[in-house]
């Protein structure tokens, strides 16, 4: 699960640039690979979530 956590870190960590890009710069197509990325994040969240759930389901 530790691995997991670490994806996601780095996952948001690499996102980093183009947040600035869009927020500080206005370039839209930044913001566009922003909401890919967030898009993306809600999927590997929701996996984790259940896996959590499982776990503390089986004991």
């Amino acid at each position: 699960m530790a691995k997991r956590f670490e994806e996601l870190k780095n996952f948001v960590h690499d996102l980093e640039d183009d947040f600035s890009k869009f927020y500080e710069k206005g370039n839209k197509a930044a913001g566009t690979r922003v909401r890919k990325a967030m898009q993306e994040l809600k999927h590997k969240a929701q996996h984790i979530r259940t896996e959590v759930q499982e776990k503390k389901n089986a004991s």
